[in-house]
């Protein structure tokens, strides 16, 4: 088949032809778990997850590797285009996740949740520095960077939580807009927060980001963006929106007005030197609080 010049030009035949058939069979195995997962009465993510690690490298990989890597390949333009999809797709899942978030509770719930949040940082953190430090060649120490350095980076990693699998399981569970949903999604924004500011530290002492100013930049314009996002960001939300659905055709309007917001805050954080998927979450949250959002366009946009 011949294509226009202007359409998938860096990928062949062969590469959109591995690329769908991917997409195909991920969409494929994740709803067949999920749905299995349901009917055991466990979290639809639970299944996805599990389709996740069978098709990976430990089992698919394992069992039929030419196969494996035929779909999955680990370089060129079809594993770039599967990333920017998984980014895409999980960016704007945590606007939805976003959306859903009481912005008031969570402030009413600050204190528990702050108090959740830095014993979900704590304990693994320790946990992890102490297993690094006294067995550092188990954890992967090879010798290049300090061995401090190394055990903060392990204990780091296992403190950041997995905010789209949080959100995800207690939306299945139906506890999402709960008090305690709440409280289990307001102390993983604090963990994240923490978790990623300290972890560009780590970066930084290691050489990713270079001098002290530069990890201070980082840091600032976290707290910064937070910041702003959830106060003069959800006024000028607040006040746009009503315009945005008054002279605009629905439902096409808005959600060109809200994924574009997601869209813009998730380069903003990825920028700054935190994950875009936080700053869509964010985004989602200063969005979902307006009185103006209709019920039928949170609908429309889940």
């Amino acid at each position: 088949m011949i294509y226009p010049p202007f359409a998938l030009a860096s990928l062949d035949p062969e590469e959109i032809t591995r690329l769908l058939v991917a997409l195909g069979v991920l969409l494929v195995a994740a709803r067949v778990l999920g749905e299995l997962a349901r009917k055991l009465n466990q979290p639809s993510v639970l299944g996805e997850l599990a389709a996740g690690v069978l098709l990976g490298p430990a089992l698919f990989g394992r069992v039929l590797p030419d196969a494996h890597t035929w779909m999955f390949p680990s370089e060129g333009p079809t594993q770039v285009v599967l990333d920017g999809i998984r980014l895409l797709a999980v960016t704007l899942f945590l606007l939805v996740a976003g959306l859903e978030v009481d912005f008031s509770r969570v402030l009413r719930q600050g204190r528990a949740a702050t108090s959740v949040g830095i014993l979900g940082i704590a304990a693994p953190f320790a946990i992890g520095f102490a297993a690094a430090w006294l067995f550092p060649e188990v954890i992967g120490w090879s010798g290049s960077v300090p061995r401090g350095t190394h055990a903060l980076f392990f204990a780091t990693a296992l403190s950041i939580s997995a905010l789209p699998v949080i959100a995800k399981t207690l939306i299945d569970l139906r506890l999402y807009r709960s008090d305690f949903g709440m409280v289990v999604i307001a102390s993983a924004i604090f963990n994240d927060l923490v978790g990623w500011m300290v972890f560009a530290v780590i970066l930084g002492m290691v050489g990713a980001h270079g001098s002290p100013d530069a990890l201070i930049g980082v840091v600032v314009s976290i707290v910064a963006f937070t910041i702003f996002i959830l106060t003069v960001g959800r006024w000028a939300i607040h006040r746009v929106l009503p315009w945005v659905q008054a002279h605009t055709s629905w439902p096409s309007g808005v959600l060109v007005f809200a994924i574009a917001l997601a869209l813009f805050g998730g380069a903003l954080t990825e920028k700054a030197g935190l994950h875009a998927i936080f700053g869509a979450f964010l985004t989602g949250v200063a969005l979902g609080d307006s009185s103006h959002l209709r019920e039928r366009t949170r609908t429309t946009i889940r």
